[in-house]
Formats: structure tokens, C-alpha cells, sequence
């Protein structure tokens, strides 16, 4: 496809150079890949400023560049200038692409926990009423069935235009996506009006150098989601839900919860399991009552993720029979994911990987039956050791036995790491034993559980990847558990 600069919609520029009057057949804002007849979109990110590499982009080629601030620039190349480079970075590749948003049907999930479990299910359930539906987040891009890993949980603006491009293209109906805080501070879905648009909850996370300023900041970021989008659901049960409330511009919104104030309203929560099955029940109510909505994720905070899920795909379209079907037999990659389960022992894989995520884990997991709860957790290296000793002292106060392995080492001893995580283990009494190498650990834990065990292998939830002495190495927990229990004749 092709583009002019003085047709990208919502895009108000200076012209500070014009050499020619080109149509752009590509958007480049990494000065590694600009290309002959390119416009590139100058940045200053963290440690690097695009626009101090003006003269080796115009070198290679670009047509044309788009600044923000000044810079020097060498005559013979089309020059523009905008208010925030990164908005126009979006607003030029959605042009680009030719505006594939429109052709979809666009939503999305904000809020500090939940995005990741509520966008896989509201995918689930798309799928399984029949539509093809595509997903970008913290598990990748999904195209269909084809998966695409992402660094980030919502990618920069043009690989998130690429990607609805690509699904449009090959026949998706609609697409949801995780809109981090980060997309609305960095611009990357600027231009982008969503049909629907969901918020879980929010807490003080995200705050610091190169994210948020303060939670009034984090809290405004998620709002501005509300004032892109059509249809908005909010979860009334989240003390800041007012906030977001009246500072909507959605054309309609609704709220959703265990308040009865909700207009998609959950009640009657059960906890339930049996030799195949660990879960939640809840009765449904928006007008009639629909009961015994059965999800096959434990968890309390599971509840408004799938009320969230229900209610979005409801206003779809989607039939409540194939919502309570799809509910039922509902998993996501990583998140309180049971990988086994039989009265004899069950194995949940999780990516709690901070002492907050943990302790949720743990509380949740009381909820449930079992003889003791092992819990088979690392810490990253070369990170804050604070998250070491929270997430030691939340295993040591929950869990009846640990088994300390890695997680991503990075460059730093796994016996260092395994020090400070001890020294909260040994404070709360809790018994431990050290496996350095994961899939070990993971074989030790099922080969030498006692009946009626509950395993816990939280920390790296959906990652495909073991990060040691500088390599990644494939790994995923979910693999060790089925290799362990066919190793061991278990399955």
C-alpha cells in the first residue's frame, strides 16, 4: 500500500522542507530499518534519539522524515514537523495500511490485572460462536490460529496496524487486544476508535522512571480508553470506577460486577472442584437469570474476568448457550492454568512473579481441597531483590513445602538468588529444597507428591524461554509437567 502525508487522517504537520511530493510505500521508525523512498518517523526513546540520526537515515534512502523537536536535517529530503512524533507514528501506519481497524470489529481489555485472562477468553468465545478473531497481547499476536511472539503487551503503533492489516486480510471478524497503560502514554493505538472497550480494575502499579509519573497519571491512561471507543463496560465493583465513569465519552456504557447496581450482574459464587475439574460456579443476571455459569479457572478474581467476557460477547451477539459452553471449558496459557488434575494431585501453572500475584495465588488456592500446597517458584536475576524476599515470604506464610529452581537468571548466580529467597523461607518455617534446574524441579515435585497434593509452578506462567548466562534456552512449564508425568507413567 501507499500513502500521502496530506492524507493520513487527524495528522497536522508543519512542512519544513518539501523536496517532492512522494507516496510513501513504507513507514519506518527503527533507524535499522529505514529504507529508499521511506518516511521515517524520528523518536527519543530511553536511551537512543532517532533524531540525532538524521543524516544516516537520509543516507539510506528515506524519502521523507517527521520530527518533534529540532534537529539538523541535509537538504534533499522531505521534512515535517508534528507535535508528538508518536502519535503521528500511529496515525501514519494506520493511513498505510489502508485503516484496517475499520474493517474489524476492535476490542479492548485495560486494567493493572485481568487484561491477559479476560482478552483469551473473550477470544475463546468468539471463536467458539463461530467467528475468526484475532488477539494481541502479552501472549503475542494471534492471526487466526497463527501465533506471532511480541516483546511488549501492547506493540508499537505500526506493527499494531500490521497486524489488523494481516487480520482483515485474512478473513478475521474481529480482533481483541490488552491496552496497556503504556499503549495510551506512548500513542500506539492514537487514532484507533474501538468498538468495545473493557476495564477490569486498577491498583498502584506501573508507576516509576520511564512509566507513570503518579497513579492520577496510571488512573488518566486508562481512562483515555473510554473516550476511544463506542461501547464501553466498566467493573463497578473497582473503587475507582466513578473515575472512569463519568469521564466517557463512549456512544453508550455499562458496568458489570457483583454490585446488584450492575447492569451485568454475578452472584451465588462457588468454589468447586472434583478428580477432573477445579473451578468457580456464579448465577448470571442481566434481566432474566441465567444459573449455574460454570468456569474452568479457580479463583475469585476469576469471577469479573469472565463477567467481563460474558458481557462484551453478549453485546456481540454471542448466544448465552455458547457462552456458558465456552465458560465451562475455558483455559488460558499461564494463568491459574491446571495442566493435571485428578484426585490424586493436581498441577496448576501460573505467572504470579511478584509478592502481590502470589499472595493472591495462595489465598485463592485455600479455597480449594487438597493435602499440602507445594509451591515450586524462582526469582529473576539481576533485578530488585525486594521481589526475592516478597514473593519467598509469601511462599513461606502460604505454602507447606517449596522447591526453589530458576526462573530467569539472567547473569547472575541461581545459589545468590536462592540466598535471599531462603532467608524468608527460613524466617516463616516453611521447609524447602533447592533444584536448580527447572524441569528438574518440576519432575521432583510430581515424582515425590503425596496424595492429594496441590503443585503450584508460578512465576514463568506463558513463557516459552529460560533467560541464563546471556542465552535463552526453550523451556515451558506446561511441557515439563506433561514430560514428567509420562516419564514417571503417571498419564
Amino acid at each position: 500500500m501507499k500513502m500521502k502525508i496530506d492524507k493520513v487522517e487527524n495528522l497536522t504537520f508543519e512542512v519544513l522542507q518539501q523536496v517532492s511530493d512522494p507516496d510513501y510505500a513504507e513507514v519506518a521508525y527503527d533507524s535499522r530499518k529505514a529504507v529508499p523512498g521511506c518516511l521515517f518517523v524520528c523518536m527519543k526513546g530511553m536511551k537512543f534519539d532517532s533524531h540525532d540520526a538524521v543524516g544516516d537515515i537520509a543516507a539510506k534512502g528515506a524519502a521523507g522524515i517527521i520530527i518533534d523537536h529540532d534537529c539538523s536535517y541535509p537538504a534533499g529530503i522531505n521534512v515535517y514537523r508534528v507535535k508528538d512524533s508518536r502519535a503521528a507514528l500511529a496515525l501514519c501506519s494506520a493511513a498505510l495500511f489502508g485503516y484496517p481497524a475499520k474493517k474489524l470489529t476492535t476490542i479492548a481489555v485495560t486494567g493493572t490485572k485481568g487484561k491477559t485472562t479476560t482478552a483469551a477468553m473473550v477470544r475463546k468465545l468468539l471463536v467458539e460462536s463461530g467467528r475468526k478473531c484475532g488477539m494481541i497481547g502479552t501472549l503475542g499476536i494471534f492471526i487466526g490460529d497463527r501465533h506471532v511472539p511480541t516483546l511488549n503487551t501492547t506493540p508499537e503503533s505500526y506493527d499494531i496496524q500490521k497486524a489488523f492489516a494481516e487480520m482483515a486480510d485474512e478473513g478475521c471478524e474481529c480482533v481483541v487486544m490488552e491496552a496497556s497503560s503504556q499503549a495510551f502514554l506512548m500513542h500506539r493505538v492514537e487514532g484507533v476508535i474501538f468498538d468495545y472497550a473493557l476495564f477490569t480494575n486498577i491498583s498502584n502499579d506501573h508507576i516509576g522512571e520511564g512509566e507513570h509519573r503518579d497513579f492520577e497519571d496510571y488512573l488518566n491512561c486508562k481512562t483515555q480508553l473510554f473516550r476511544q471507543c463506542r461501547h464501553g463496560f466498566v467493573n463497578v465493583d473497582d473503587e475507582h470506577a466513578g473515575y472512569i465513569l463519568v469521564r466517557s465519552s463512549c456512544d453508550d456504557i455499562k458496568t458489570f460486577g457483583s454490585s446488584p447496581k450492575a447492569d451485568y450482574r454475578y452472584e451465588n459464587l462457588r468454589f468447586e472442584q472434583d478428580a477432573s475439574f477445579m473451578g468457580i460456579e456464579m448465577d448470571v443476571c442481566f434481566g432474566e437469570k441465567i444459573p449455574e455459569c460454570r468456569i474452568s479457572l479457580p479463583g475469585e478474581f476469576n469471577a469479573p474476568n469472565a463477567m467481563g467476557a460474558y458481557c462484551i460477547c453478549h453485546a456481540i451477539g454471542v448466544s448465552d448457550e455458547i457462552l456458558r459452553r465456552g465458560l465451562s471449558d475455558i483455559h488460558v496459557n499461564g494463568r491459574m492454568e491446571l495442566v493435571y488434575s485428578t484426585d490424586d494431585l493436581k498441577v496448576i501453572v501460573d505467572f504470579a512473579h511478584n509478592e502481590v500475584s502470589t499472595v493472591s495465588l495462595m489465598e485463592t488456592l485455600k479455597n480449594y481441597e487438597h493435602r499440602r500446597l507445594v509451591v515450586l517458584f524462582g526469582c529473576g536475576g539481576n533485578r530488585s531483590k525486594d521481589r526475592r524476599y516478597g514473593m519467598g515470604r509469601a511462599v513461606g506464610e502460604n505454602a507447606d513445602f517449596a522447591i526453589v529452581t530458576e526462573d530467569n537468571n539472567r547473569m547472575e548466580s541461581f545459589a545468590d538468588i536462592a540466598a535471599d529467597i531462603h532467608s524468608e523461607l527460613d524466617r516463616t518455617g516453611c521447609s524447602w529444597i533447592d533444584i536448580p534446574l527447572r524441569a528438574d524441579a518440576v519432575r521432583y515435585a510430581i515424582e515425590h507428591h503425596q496424595p492429594g497434593d496441590m503443585v503450584a509452578i508460578i512465576g514463568k506462567g506463558h513463557e516459552d524461554y529460560i533467560d541464563k548466562e546471556g542465552k535463552r534456552t526453550h523451556y515451558t512449564d506446561r511441557e515439563a509437567v506433561e514430560g514428567a508425568l509420562e516419564a514417571l507413567g503417571i498419564r
